[in-house]
């Protein structure tokens, strides 16, 4: 598996990979959605034009994950991370995520910091592998509009739809 940094020559070969991540995100919320690679083409950019390194990482010329590494001195936050289902569990997750803890790194930072949906099992328990085991913060926020959430969650003594 190679790794690449992704430069906007990239974007149409990135695009459905983040479009599937953002149909992805939407599913934890019970939000049935159609990939949107034109959008996801410009989100790519976007993120580009931030300034936030991206990576990809390829099998066969073809990619097969990627990461999107949001920098916010002195932090390093993980703005995305996906990879392919026929590609998971071959590498590609941790290829991509020691890139981002190498880059925490040279900052002079010993971790990466990681927003996760709650019902992200797959992602939790990868992070929890690589001794990613701190809560550090919740968001809160109102439902969406005709959003049902279909479970609570407590923390500490406070009790959280999601």
């Amino acid at each position: 598996m190679d790794l690449i940094k992704a430069d906007a020559a990239y974007a149409d070969a990135i695009a459905p990979l983040i479009a599937d991540f953002r149909v992805a995100l939407r599913s934890y919320k019970g939000i049935d959605s159609r990939p949107d690679v034109a959008a996801a083409r410009e989100e790519f950019l976007e993120c580009l034009a931030a300034g936030w390194p991206v990576f990809v990482a390829e099998e066969g010329g073809e990619p097969a994950g990627y990461i999107v590494c949001r920098i916010e001195e002195p932090c390093l936050w993980v703005e995305h991370i996906y990879v392919r289902p026929e590609h998971r569990r071959k590498g590609a997750a941790s290829l991509l995520f020691r890139k981002a803890e190498e880059l925490a790194a040279t900052m002079g930072e010993v971790t990466v910091f990681n927003y996760v949906h709650p019902n992200n099992a797959g992602m939790i328990g990868f992070l929890r592998s690589r001794g990613y085991t701190v809560l550090n913060m919740i968001e809160i926020r109102r439902p969406y509009r005709g959003e049902h959430p279909a479970g609570t969650i407590a923390v500490g003594d406070n009790v959280f739809d999601y």
